[in-house]
């Protein structure tokens, strides 16, 4: 059976291109704040860099906690926009928010109060420490702001109206910048705050960005929320949403636990390579950008299908949209390879920092062949509720391979830099392996999430 022969409005393969472009940009602009911050951070000083680096890695584990509702509301959102279950889908939208906005309080409360705690954990280095807990003091306290954007996102997508939310962020970095420029350097007559003023820059535009997709949402999909649909208070729809972001949300911490670990020996190989790292992080997603948001859209698709009872157009749509993924991924990888001194070079003009960049950049082009491939095939798994063995067995690999084997390659044989990076290759190329066999096995084809 050919894609473009399946019954489905508009041809699959057309959908997919739909939902891939304004998901693609969304996640750039998403990705820009925190490249913009950096970059406009490294003119100011490289130890704030590596101080807002370090926070922005246990912030990034910590806001995982928020995909715990968000990856399982898109899921179900999906199957229930493709059932074409109005009174569901609005059920599970307002469970999710209102589990989130509590969890998202509580979080931004811990990091408000306890963020100091963790930042010791990591054993931060003392020049670093006062910015570093500035930093973390105001992101991480209006954390909850992000909790909710990411509910609402994920139930856009989910909707097939990615466009709004990439409008929104595009408003988004566009307030960040110019308060970024104001804060950080003191124009507009504002005082020269440093990292501080960067931090109070992204809070105010995440709070922003929140409002306006609270009223894309309201405006655009959701034109009322009955009373009836949450009396008696639907707690079926919560624990389908937690039985799908749960385990997908553990796997996410795990990583991001590991990657915390990467990033402690990273630290003890000393400022400029924790710094280059950061400057990597920042460059490396032109590279993966477009896989991820290929993943995203056909997570979409699968879902719309599969709640249609089109499990086989999903099956086959998802290989055509890794093929594509990994061509782009290969072209787009290699040319950051290939620019890196260039792009170096816009965030600094330390030579010692650019060689350890250098490579670990090479590296990377095979990384992100494997984390393409687990991109798409994690989404898809999750769309039709195959999360736990999948979850287990990429727990499995993360620490075997990025953990160990990385501190064995960068400290104990000394490669530095790019020893822990041919570990983090490994670690995504096994993960990529195991899940794409796991989806061919189309076991999760007996699963029925919605009733």
């Amino acid at each position: 059976m050919k894609i473009r022969r399946l019954h489905y409005p508009n041809g699959l393969r057309g959908k997919l291109l739909k939902l891939t472009g304004p998901i693609f940009l969304e996640t750039l602009l998403i990705l820009t704040l925190g490249v913009v911050d950096t970059l406009m951070l490294s003119h100011y000083s490289d130890n704030a860099v590596a101080a807002a680096g370090v926070v922005n890695q246990l912030l990034n584990m910590v806001f995982l906690l928020f995909n715990v509702t968000a990856v399982g509301t898109s899921v179900m959102c999906a199957l229930y926009f493709g059932a074409k279950d109005t009174k569901s889908f609005t059920q599970v939208v307002g469970v999710s928010l209102l589990f989130n906005a509590i969890i998202g309080i509580i979080i931004s409360a811990l990091l408000t109060f306890g963020g100091k705690q963790m930042l010791v954990w990591m054993d931060i280095r003392p020049n670093l420490m006062p910015m570093a807990v500035t930093y973390m003091q105001i992101v991480g306290g209006f954390g909850f702001f992000q909790a909710i954007s990411f509910t609402v996102s994920a139930v856009l997508r989910a909707a097939n109206k990615p466009n709004y939310a990439m409008q929104v962020t595009c408003l988004i970095n566009i307030f960040n910048i110019i308060g970024n420029y104001s804060l950080i350097y003191g124009h507009f007559g504002f005082p020269e705050m440093g990292i501080q003023g960067a931090a109070i820059s992204t809070s105010v535009c995440r709070g922003l960005g929140m409002l306006f997709l609270f009223f894309v949402l309201f405006k655009r999909l959701i034109h009322r929320m009955p009373l009836a649909y949450f009396r008696p208070f639907p707690f079926d729809k919560l624990r389908d949403v937690l039985k799908v972001g749960m385990p997908s949300a553990a796997e996410q911490i795990s990583y991001d636990a590991a990657q915390v670990c990467v990033v402690y020996f990273i630290n003890m190989l000393g400022n400029e390579v924790l710094t280059a790292r950061v400057y990597i992080m920042n460059i490396v997603i032109i590279g993966y950008i477009f896989s991820l948001a290929m993943a995203s859209a056909t997570s979409v698709c699968t879902g719309n299908l599969v709640g249609a009872g089109k499990k086989q157009a999903a099956y086959i749509l998802s290989w055509y949209a890794w093929k594509r993924s990994l061509m782009i991924t290969f072209v787009a990888s290699m040319g950051v390879y290939l620019c890196g001194r260039f792009l170096l070079g816009c965030f600094t003009e330390n030579e010692s920092i650019i060689k350890i960049a250098m490579s670990a950049l090479l590296i990377d082009v095979f990384l992100e062949h494997g984390r393409a491939t687990v991109l798409m095939f994690l989404f898809c798994l999750r769309s039709v509720g195959d999360v736990v063995v999948p979850v287990l067995i990429e727990i499995v690999c993360m620490w075997v391979f990025a953990v160990s084997f990385g501190y064995f390659m960068g400290i104990a044989l000394g490669l530095g830099l790019a020893g822990i990076w041919v570990g983090l290759a490994l670690d995504e190329s096994s993960r990529g392996v195991v899940l794409a066999l796991r989806w061919r096995t189309q076991k999760w084809k007996q699963r029925n999430l919605i009733r």
